[in-house]
């Protein structure tokens, strides 16, 4: 019993890459201070969109909480005046 304990707390055997912990990932809006999130730039949203035309969620960009904020309501102005479609066929 004392062996299989001294087993479990030793790390480097029981290395399990499954459980290995990500990166977290950078806002590439905070990283990069001159990039300026423009709803008339269709190129630059399309980052932030999937292929079906849904805003992809912080946990995929990456963005943090203020910047995805802002990352919504410039796709969401986009779709209004008809640069991004609302779905994608």
């Amino acid at each position: 019993m004392a062996d299989k304990r001294q087993k479990r707390n030793n790390n480097d055997e029981d290395f399990n890459p499954k459980f290995k912990k990500a990166r977290k990932k950078v806002c590439p809006l905070c990283a990069n201070k001159n990039l300026v999130l423009d709803y008339k730039n269709a190129d630059q949203l399309k980052k932030f969109i999937n292929d079906k035309g849904k805003i992809l969620p912080r946990r995929a960009t990456g963005a943090c909480a203020k910047h995805q904020r802002d990352i919504t309501i410039a796709v969401k102005r986009a779709r209004q005046i008809a640069i991004l479609p609302y779905t994608q066929e």
